[in-house]
């Protein structure tokens, strides 16, 4: 169950909270709805990790959306979830992870192209996990336990530093109307996309020991506590360090780092932070070929992503993750990458939840280990904000949001064509 939950507080931490607050701020400035948007991040992502444990509990078998999807609703929408938690759903967050680490590296050391430090951390992680799994769980754990304690010294430092800005989470007149804006529903894209990673452990069931009882928890544990660490680091960030030196900055963790302690303690701060992340693309990169591997022991025509080496590692799976993720560091910006990512995985995310009602009604004699807490209200909560977030986006963010739904759209598509291939084929 530990190796599980640091799977998925390492796939949550990472990218989304040391980057997402300066893009944030050009909507909002007001404090108690910035505090906000963590607390109904973190909500949601509990509602979608209660959805999914009772799912993961009832059908363990890795693969995560694409195995769900196909089991309860129908195979297309199955390999369409799949075919976008393999692509945008893993292969994009790590990437960003590899880009955010970039350029921290180089507010450090100003030597080093960002692009090329991403691209050198994607090949040694793809290049661990794919030959040992070991290696790759044992960096994992060590890994996440150090970013963890990381997070704790920048938040006490954070609380104890004198030259801090005079600020107040309570809310004020106008706060409100901030909350039920376009600018917080568009802002809950970036805090989604920061919450990324509450559901890892489905992504490996067939691999955990006891899935019945340590996919609910692993599930719970890891997304309860991440959440408690957004809105304290988020609000350190805004306690530190005055708000028009964060607004559409990236790195904003080395900007409050400066501010707590300094310039050369915000380079050894700015190091750390780094490697918080080598901790969060290792977790993407070894999730999401074994999605990939699933889909191949499904389908004829991409099995060879199902083949194994003597560790039981789909070594291929890894070789088609990694060529994913370097097309992404080359053609993209960190920026567009990240918002139809996150629309993507929302359309996925609901889909799945959505499952939960489905099963109950197709199948309520199926052994349940676990039941969602709160049922019906909890999925429909996640619904409920989900799609009140996709109006608002397609409203204010319309070319992102066509591509994040042409992604699943056009796996759809590609599912039938596989299987007009794979008809013809045997003609």
């Amino acid at each position: 169950m530990w190796t599980a939950s640091s799977f998925v507080i390492a796939s949550m931490i990472g990218t989304g909270v040391f980057t997402s607050l300066g893009f944030q701020l050009n909507d909002i400035q007001s404090i108690f709805p910035l505090i906000m948007l963590w607390i109904v991040g973190g909500v949601v992502a509990l509602c979608g990790a209660l959805s999914y444990s009772e799912l993961g509990a009832a059908l363990p078998r890795s693969g995560g959306e694409y195995h769900l999807l196909s089991r309860i609703i129908h195979p297309s929408i199955g390999f369409a979830g799949g075919f976008v938690s393999a692509t945008v759903g893993f292969s994009a967050p790590a990437v960003l992870a590899a880009m955010a680490l970039g350029m921290y590296f180089a507010a450090i050391f100003p030597a080093f192209d960002p692009m090329w430090v991403a691209c050198s951390m994607i090949l040694v992680f793809h290049f661990l996990h794919a030959f040992s799994l070991k290696w790759g769980t044992l960096f994992q754990g060590w890994s996440t336990g150090i970013k963890v304690i990381l997070i704790f010294i920048f938040i006490i430092a954070g609380f104890m530093m004198n030259d801090h800005q005079v600020i107040s989470i309570l809310p004020k007149p106008g706060d409100m109307k901030l909350i039920m804006s376009s600018g917080f529903a568009v802002s809950l894209v970036w805090v989604y996309y920061a919450y990324t990673g509450w559901n890892s452990t489905i992504y490996f069931a067939g691999e955990v020991r006891n899935p019945q009882k340590d996919l609910p928890r692993s599930l719970l544990l890891g997304t309860s506590f991440v959440m408690v660490l957004y809105v304290l680091l988020n609000y350190i960030f805004l306690y530190t360090t005055p708000i028009s030196e964060m607004v559409g900055q990236v790195e904003v963790g080395y900007i409050s780092g400066v501010r707590i302690f300094g310039q050369t303690g915000a380079g050894i701060i700015a190091i750390g932070i780094s490697f918080l992340l080598l901790s969060t693309i290792s977790s993407y990169v070894f999730i999401g070929p074994r999605i990939m591997e699933t889909m191949g022991e499904d389908y004829s025509y991409i099995r060879i992503l199902s083949k194994n080496n003597s560790q039981g590692i789909p070594v291929y799976a890894f070789i088609l993750q990694l060529a994913i993720c370097l097309l992404f560091i080359f053609t993209s910006s960190f920026k567009q990458v990240l918002m139809y990512t996150g629309i993507a995985l929302i359309i996925t995310n609901s889909a799945t939840v959505a499952a939960v009602f489905v099963l109950r009604k197709r199948e309520p004699e199926l052994p349940r280990p676990y039941k969602v807490w709160g049922y019906p209200w909890t999925p429909i909560l996640f619904l409920a904000v989900n799609a009140w977030i996709l109006f608002y986006t397609f409203k204010e963010q319309t070319v992102e949001s066509i591509i994040g739904v042409s992604l699943f759209l056009a796996s759809i598509l590609l599912y039938y064509l596989g299987n007009k291939f794979e008809q013809n084929t045997q003609i």
